[in-house]
């Protein structure tokens, strides 16, 4: 069968590969690939910058935002055929941590847990693949090919989780949110923030596109400057990795504010900072910074939650470029309106 597939570790490697029937040992449940949804991981993994896939395969089937549809599944297992599903991502180390052993796998403390399609493990992109009933999340039919986003809005859902955890600390009660970045993550995040009722503001480089429209239509304020911001934000969702405008949003906090950092940067190792100067603010405000990776298995069932809340209209202009599995390296070549971009497994 076709799979999307790169060699570990070597740049320029991307290719549909022909792959083995999916292994039973990767789960009982049988499933048909739909949909591969590309993110920033991905394109690093092509880049050969880390990965690596099954022990002792040469090649590594990548993809891990998925949705499928069941074509076999055992009695019980709480899926029957024809249904839709996508593929929870991280799996516990095998002896497990005491994170991992509560079913916190995005925490884990010793490093030993796989991931399809990222760390010891084929991912979802393929024509079939196979999943544990536990870690195949049910996707509402209404859904359709939204379903896609599951994987990335638990991204976010988690996010969000952690702030509240945080904000718990004392009195909470957010009302101005600055998402940084209109990528998936960022206008998902913000998506988030406005069904929570609070106040929006988005900040991306782009000046046209779809992004400042699609922010506009949640009832956000879009901007290209921070100096345009004119509120003192009680939560930052960072989703741009980049280390000047982490910096930059950590001064603007407000009293007990959280910044909860989702983005990673290949950037610069190191930037010019005062340190001084913004330990001084956080610490007399108490505000906290917190990173947040991954997402435990609740995660995905309120990113379904979030999914099924959202305007369906909205959500497809997320999706603003299909490719099909014969052609899906050139999914990770960026186009100028490219928001998420996605791979139809069957084409």
């Amino acid at each position: 069968m076709r799979a999307m597939t790169v060699v570990p570790g070597k740049a320029d490697s991307a290719s549909v590969g022909e792959v083995g029937e999916p292994p039973e040992a990767d789960g009982a449940v049988l499933v048909e690939g739909l949909l591969a949804g590309i993110c920033g991981t991905d394109i690093e993994l092509t880049s050969g910058d880390f990965g690596s896939g099954r022990p002792g395969a040469d090649r590594m089937v990548i993809g891990h935002e998925s949705l499928g549809q069941v074509l076999e599944a055992p009695p019980g297992s709480g899926f029957d055929p024809g249904d839709l599903v996508a593929g929870i991502v991280r799996r516990p180390d095998p002896e497990p941590c005491p994170a991992c052993a509560r079913g916190e796998w995005d925490f884990c403390r010793n490093g030993r847990y796989t991931e399809r399609g990222i760390k010891d493990a084929d991912g979802y992109g393929a024509e079939r693949w196979r999943v544990a009933p536990y870690f195949a999340v049910p996707v509402p039919a209404e859904l359709g090919r939204l379903g896609v986003l599951v994987e990335p809005a638990s991204i976010l859902t988690k996010a969000w989780d952690q702030v509240d955890q945080v904000g718990a600390r004392s009195w909470y009660g957010p009302e101005q949110v600055l998402v940084t970045g209109a990528g998936p993550i960022g206008l998902l995040a913000a998506l988030i923030a406005r069904q929570r009722g609070y106040a929006v503001h988005v900040l991306d480089r782009a000046t046209d596109g779809p992004k400042p429209q699609l922010v506009r239509d949640l009832g956000g304020v879009y901007l290209t400057d921070l100096a345009d911001l004119r509120v003192t934000p009680d939560v930052v969702i960072e989703a741009t990795g980049a280390g000047q405008v982490v910096v930059d949003c950590a001064k603007l906090l407000g009293p007990a504010g959280v910044m909860c950092l989702t983005g990673i940067s290949p950037g610069p190792a190191s930037i010019g900072v005062q340190m001084d100067a913004l330990t001084r603010q956080l610490v007399v405000r108490n505000a906290a910074l917190v990173g947040s990776v991954n997402a435990a298995k609740r995660h995905y069932a309120d990113a379904v939650e979030v999914l099924l809340a959202a305007d369906p209209a909205w959500l497809e202009r997320l999706i603003t470029r299909t490719v099909p599995l014969s052609d899906w390296p050139s999914a990770l070549v960026k186009e100028p309106d490219d928001i998420k971009v996605v791979v139809d497994l069957r084409a």
